[in-house]
């Protein structure tokens, strides 16, 4: 989907939908505030004004079928891959000549992903010595310091991730917390990056953490980190959409363009 206006930095923004989900077969369908959840996440790139097209990248008919009933744009891909990032990288593969450079996997079960912060994370980019870009926001409280399911980042003092870990890093010995950063599962890449990446084998760290991030530093991939202050979530059980729900009747999420 073509998105008007002047961008600083030319980049596509592709979002990985799969119907097989082992906790939620369908997900991107499921009905959310009226509209397909996958529809959430594609208005919110729109509203970005961050891509110069924004595409849905899926193996399923039926998700294919139900973006283009909405008026997105939609590009089937094989059902073989084993990761979002692999089916966003055979996208980029069969790009034509003269494609954004940048592209930006967009978690297709996060419907209330911040526009801003998708424009934050491409403008990463006008760094030239960026190849890889995800968002940091800060650590909430004690609790989410010992939960696994939050990955924590520490960073060096130019903003580029040092180490990802499930556990509470960095150790404080004397007791005392910090801020701390959280990662939030949002990628960009230049185009020879993700290319690389998909084609690399997973690594010790990646396979003992199960962090696909870590792949890129064991192999000297610099990732620059960007905050944000905004925190979404991912829709992983009916119990997830309906917290969804929930915020957006309290007015957390935007009004959708017209597409």
């Amino acid at each position: 989907m073509p998105v008007s206006g002047e961008l600083a930095v030319r980049a596509l923004a592709v979002i990985p939908a799969r119907w097989g989900s082992t906790r939620f077969p369908g997900k991107p369908l499921a009905t959310l505030a009226g509209r397909p959840l996958i529809q959430h996440v594609v208005e919110a790139a729109v509203r970005s004004s961050a891509f110069e097209r924004v595409v849905v990248a899926t193996d399923d008919e039926r998700i294919a079928e139900a973006v283009a009933r909405f008026g997105g744009d939609v590009e089937r891909t094989s059902a073989a891959h084993r990761s979002g990032t692999d089916r966003v990288a055979e996208l980029a593969a069969r790009l034509p000549a003269g494609s954004p450079d940048v592209v930006v996997n967009v978690q297709g079960d996060e419907p209330l992903v911040d526009p801003e912060s998708l424009r934050a994370l491409v403008n990463a980019f006008g760094d030239v010595e960026v190849a890889m870009a995800t968002l940091v926001r800060p650590l909430k409280d004690a609790g989410e310091r010992r939960s696994p399911h939050v990955v924590k980042v520490v960073t060096d003092a130019r903003g580029d991730a040092l180490y990802f870990s499930r556990a509470d890093i960095p150790y404080q010995r004397d007791g005392a917390r910090g801020a701390g950063l959280a990662h939030v599962g949002l990628y960009g890449y230049r185009r020879p990056t993700l290319l690389r990446l998909a084609q690399l084998p997973p690594g010790t760290l990646e396979q003992a953490e199960s962090l696909e991030q870590l792949r890129a530093l064991e192999h000297g991939i610099r990732i620059r980190c960007v905050r944000t202050e905004h925190r979404s979530f991912g829709v992983d059980t009916p119990e997830d959409l309906a917290r969804a729900e929930a915020t957006l009747r309290k007015g957390g999420g935007s009004s959708p363009p017209s597409l």
